[in-house]
C-alpha cells in the first residue's frame, strides 16, 4: 500500500497516511483528463459575444442611389456587410457552450489526475493547515518553506482565516475537498491536502 508522508506546516514530519492503490496508483488516463478539462472550460465561457446582422443594424433603409445608369455597382443598402459601419454577416450571437459529460468519465479522470500528482512527487500532506487569524503572511513563509511555485491546498472543512489569508497570494488557490476538480489540480504545480481531506476523497472516489 502507498504511503504518503504528512508534514506540519514548518516542514516537520509528524508521520505518514496509507493511501489506496485504486485511487492513487491508478493508471493516468490522459484522454480523461482532457475531456473533463474542456468541459470545465466549455462551462465557464460566458457565451456573450454578439454581432448585429442586417436586420438589426441602424440606418440603411433607403437604397443609396438608383439601380441603373449611373456607372457605379449596384446597391441596395448602406448597411450591407461590405460598408463602413455596416452589419456582420455570420458574426457570433450569444450561445451557451456547455456540454455534458457521465458522471463515470469524470469520476475517473479525477482518480487519474490524482494518481499523476501522486507518481509526479508533487502530492504533499499536512495534518492540518489552522490559522489562529487572518494573516497572509503564514501563508506565504509556508509556500516559501516548501519551496512551490503554485499550490492547491485542499482543506476538509470550513477554514475561513486560511481561505482569506491566501487569496492575495499569486499562484496559490485554497479549495473545500467538495470542489476538488481536475483543471486545478493540474494547473498547479503542487497538491497540497490535509489528512481529513485526503480521508474524505478516499471514502468518495472509491465508491
Amino acid at each position: 500500500m502507498p504511503q504518503l508522508e504528512i508534514f506540519n506546516i514548518e516542514k516537520g514530519k509528524v508521520g505518514t497516511f496509507d493511501l489506496d492503490p485504486a485511487i492513487f496508483e491508478a493508471p493516468v488516463k490522459k484522454h480523461l483528463m482532457h475531456a473533463v478539462v474542456n468541459w470545465q472550460l466549455a462551462k465557464k465561457r460566458a457565451g456573450t459575444a454578439s454581432t448585429k446582422t442586417r436586420g438589426e443594424v441602424s440606418g440603411g433603409g433607403k437604397k443609396p442611389w438608383k439601380q441603373k445608369h449611373l456607372g457605379r455597382a449596384r446597391q441596395g443598402s448602406i448597411r450591407a456587410a461590405q460598408w463602413r459601419h455596416g452589419a456582420i454577416i455570420f458574426g457570433p450571437k450569444p450561445k451557451d457552450w456547455s456540454f455534458s459529460i457521465n458522471k463515470k468519465t469524470r469520476k475517473q479522470a479525477l482518480i487519474s489526475a490524482l494518481s499523476f500528482k501522486f507518481g509526479e512527487g508533487v502530492l504533499f500532506g499536512l495534518n492540518g493547515f489552522d490559522l489562529p487569524s487572518i494573516k497572509t503572511k503564514q501563508v506565504a513563509d509556508f509556500v516559501k518553506k516548501f519551496e512551490f511555485k503554485s499550490a492547491l491546498i485542499i482543506i476538509g472543512g470550513e477554514n475561513e482565516n486560511l481561505l482569506k489569508s491566501s487569496r492575495n497570494i499569486p499562484n496559490v488557490k485554497v479549495v473545500r475537498v467538495e470542489g476538488l476538480n481536475v483543471y486545478d489540480i493540474l494547473k498547479y504545480d503542487a497538491l497540497v491536502m490535509t489528512q481529513d481531506s485526503l480521508e474524505r476523497a478516499q471514502e468518495v472516489l472509491k465508491n
